[in-house]
């Protein structure tokens, strides 16, 4: 967990860096942090969904994968409800923020395949270099939306700590190998553009609505290892 631990601290460090970054920025300066960290979503969700597309066994299980958790996420409204509580305490900028910094933060191979990696190898080397990438990432945020970024801390916590206990639970079993992280990362690829979009204000997706998308390729390949 060590990888893990250092990832979550970097992201505290670079919020409180970046909120008191903030007090010395103008407005224009933090719209274009807030474009800038568009751009990136959109460059990093492409990258993310372009290296992984060619290595799929099943191409079309992002689309269903999308499709599916699309309707489960909207049914159960997860965009309206942690947009709701989140704008409760900092307003609808920093909702918007802090959903897409946790998207950037935890969806990335990175912060997928580096925490099963420590756990089946002891390797941290994806986390580490996770790490610095959210260092910056999370000071940029806080720049532009406050200290409240240091929320996704939690969140990216929890999120790879999951992986790391699947990790250490099935360490032999395959679907922890190859494909299966393929293909949510390719999923994932698609959120984080999705989110990059919503950030420069060019359409609003209601990326969390799509969250559950990244369930599908693991309950795919659960049903699959029973026949």
């Amino acid at each position: 967990m060590l990888g893990t631990i250092v990832n979550t601290a970097c992201i505290l460090v670079g919020s409180v860096v970046g909120s008191l970054l903030k007090r010395g920025l103008g407005e224009k300066y933090r719209d274009v942090l807030y474009y800038a960290m568009g751009l990136s979503s959109i460059a990093l969700g492409v990258s993310t969904f372009t290296q992984n597309l060619p290595k799929s066994e099943f191409p079309v299980l992002f689309i269903l994968s999308l499709a599916i958790g699309g309707v489960a996420g909207t049914a159960l409204d997860l965009d309206g409800k942690a947009k709701a509580l989140i704008a409760k305490r900092g307003g609808e900028g920093l909702a918007n923020g802090l959903i897409s910094a946790c998207l950037l933060f935890c969806v990335g191979t990175f912060s997928i395949v580096g925490p099963i990696m420590s756990a089946t190898t002891g390797d941290n080397t994806f986390l580490y270099t996770n790490a610095t990438l959210d260092l910056v990432t999370s000071m940029v945020f806080a720049a532009s939306y406050g200290i409240g970024i240091a929320f996704a801390a939690g969140v990216l916590f929890c999120w790879q700590g999951f992986f790391y206990l699947l990790g250490k639970l099935a360490a032999e079993s395959p679907l922890l190998q190859g494909t299966m992280i393929n293909e949510l990362a390719i999923v994932g690829g698609v959120l984080i553009l999705s989110s990059g979009l919503s950030l420069l204000r060019i359409k609003d997706c209601k990326t969390l609505n799509y969250l559950p998308a990244l369930l599908v390729p693991v309950l795919w390949f659960l049903i699959k290892g029973l026949f």
